[in-house]
């Protein structure tokens, strides 16, 4: 069975660098419930420069809370961020401005293209 969080927040260690995030800088610490249990994610955004972790050490600048169940459907794409917020299935503590630039990072729905391609693709000659 797959993970959709463990692979998003796999995939964004993996970037190294993120030009959407280059005006962050900070922590944030996802509390994601499940099974009477808690999961905890660390970001560590240092003007672009992104770090992931399962277990840093001191105080998140962020924390957002969530079950399991919604990230997944986040991180999917099969939900989105700020309509989870608005159904206080999300919430964010401290700096929330930092949970507005990690919302940049987080995937579209499935076959979702990005819209100068689609006006690329569009515009093409037949």
């Amino acid at each position: 069975m797959s993970n959709p969080t463990a692979s998003f927040f796999q995939a964004l260690g993996r970037r190294g660098h993120e030009p959407l995030l280059e005006d962050a800088s900070g922590t944030i610490r996802f509390d994601l419930a499940h099974d009477n249990d808690v999961d905890r994610w660390f970001v560590v955004i240092t003007r672009g420069d992104l770090r992931v972790s399962r277990d840093e050490e001191g105080e998140a600048d962020c924390l957002i809370h969530a079950s399991k169940a919604v990230f997944d459907r986040i991180v999917s794409g099969r939900s989105h961020v700020y309509a989870a917020w608005v159904r206080n299935e999300l919430r964010a503590e401290g700096d929330v401005r930092l949970a507005r630039f990690i919302q940049r990072v987080m995937p579209g729905p499935p076959g979702a293209r990005h819209p100068r391609e689609f006006a690329h693709e569009r515009n093409r000659p037949a």
